[in-house]
């Protein structure tokens, strides 16, 4: 297949309109900015794909000779929200439907999709990362293992997205444990829930600012863990009070 020709942000955008997944277009523009500014030679890793909504955003973003890699077992578990175990029978579903929606979207050509667990991947992937995007499996345990193996992979000045931070229980206390206070990583902000980090190096100074300003998200965190109980006791409609649409899960 040849590869598409360069496309815009509203373009992709409106190619993944009907394609699952949880990505708001805040987070979208988010994603092709980051991609976009990644120079040819350097490479992508994405963790967790589900069914190619974020991956198709992705490889419409970069240039040509950029890396994108896609990393996502299929397994039937961790597909989304309150999904996490006993979903076997989609596993094979997931994979054709996220093969052929990269095909639809004109861009299978410009991915390479690993089908493994993200730890298991690892020896699979060679050299730096210039972006990292992870949106894999949201309990705590694996959801630090992913930013802790991974981001050491990031080179100075490469970008880490996040998603599911200040709304998922797991994915904070990952945050919290790893990024907080540390002095590798220095938070840029948040497009709802995904979170954006650069691998830079903090002063003392720096750090207590960085921690600072992580720390201040929390508020918003628990207001999606209030919402998120109360969709699930299915008083759905008492979210529409925090301005929450209650269809929507938050993300």
């Amino acid at each position: 297949m040849s590869t598409p020709p360069p496309t815009g942000f509203a373009e992709a955008a409106a190619s993944v309109a009907d394609v699952e997944g949880w990505m708001t277009p805040g987070q979208a523009r988010r994603l092709w900015d980051c991609a976009s500014a990644v120079k040819p030679g350097g490479r992508i890793v994405e963790i967790g794909s589900f069914r190619g909504r974020s991956m198709i955003v992705l490889a419409k973003a970069i240039a040509d000779g950029v890396e994108l890699i896609a990393i996502d077992p299929h397994a039937g578990n961790d597909r989304g929200p309150q999904e996490f175990e006993g979903f076997e029978e989609h596993a094979a579903e997931d994979n054709v439907v996220f093969q052929r929606n990269l095909e639809a979207a004109g861009v299978a050509d410009k991915v390479r999709h690993i089908r493994k667990y993200s730890h298991e991947a690892l020896a699979d992937v060679a050299g730096e990362l210039d972006l990292l995007y992870i949106d894999g499996a949201h309990r705590f345990v694996p959801a630090r293992d992913d930013i802790r193996r991974w981001s050491r992979r990031l080179r100075p000045g490469g970008d880490l997205l996040i998603h599911d931070s200040f709304s998922s229980i797991g994915v904070t206390a990952a945050l919290i444990v790893e990024l907080f206070f540390g002095s590798g990583f220095r938070y840029l902000g948040r497009s709802q829930s995904m979170t954006h980090y650069r691998r830079e190096h903090l002063t003392p100074g720096e750090r207590v600012r960085n921690a600072g300003r992580q720390l201040a998200q929390l508020p918003w965190f628990v207001r999606n863990v209030i919402i998120k109980a109360l969709i699930m006791v299915r008083l759905g409609k008492v979210t529409r009070a925090f301005g929450h649409d209650p269809s929507m899960w938050p993300h």
